[in-house]
């Protein structure tokens, strides 16, 4: 299957929904490439992730609400171990995602545009991780997400005030 093949399915996934199916074409689509995506490629690759990951960040919230509710509260322990396995999916998911863009898409940004891109996907899903972690875990990931947000702040220094990734980052 071509690139452009791929990039056709990888939009095919995400109408259906197939966030898994979506992201193991658009990372077929970086390893073939031999440079940096482009701009529309690279937001087709965020909305990817983003999508692979939402349902468990959701999903994580609803337990954690029923958890913590008085009216279920004979139920709290079995809403505890299914909270904990939706927290580790989230956490596979997430590092997938990190290891992605850092091994295979950081690496071809030969600009301060897709530098800056991936630096702050890293340190967001570093972030998306903490929202669930504990103990030596969250300690990883939020050394992670400040170490990465640093770099991408640096890297943005290059970018014209108005940019749309630079602005992005600077709300976090």
């Amino acid at each position: 299957m071509s690139v452009k093949e791929k990039i056709f399915m990888a939009r095919v996934a995400d109408q259906a929904e197939r966030y898994v199916d979506m992201v193991d074409f658009l990372e077929e689509v970086i390893e073939a490439k031999g440079e940096d995506l482009n701009t529309e490629e690279r937001n087709l690759l965020s909305v990817g992730f983003k999508n692979l990951i939402s349902a468990n960040r959701s999903a994580w919230r609803t337990v954690s609400a029923i958890e913590t509710n008085d009216k279920y509260a004979e139920y709290s322990g079995d809403c505890k171990d299914y909270k904990g396995k939706i927290e580790k999916e989230l956490e596979t998911q997430c590092k997938r995602v990190i290891k992605i863009v850092k091994n295979k898409s950081l690496p071809k940004a030969t600009d301060a545009e897709g530098k800056t891109f991936y630096l702050k996907m890293i340190a967001d899903y570093h972030r998306y991780i903490a929202e669930t972690a504990k103990g030596a875990l969250l300690e990883e990931v939020k050394a992670g997400a400040k170490d990465f947000y640093d770099q991408a702040t640096e890297s943005a220094k290059e970018l014209k005030p108005y940019n749309s990734t630079k602005l992005g980052l600077a709300l976090n």
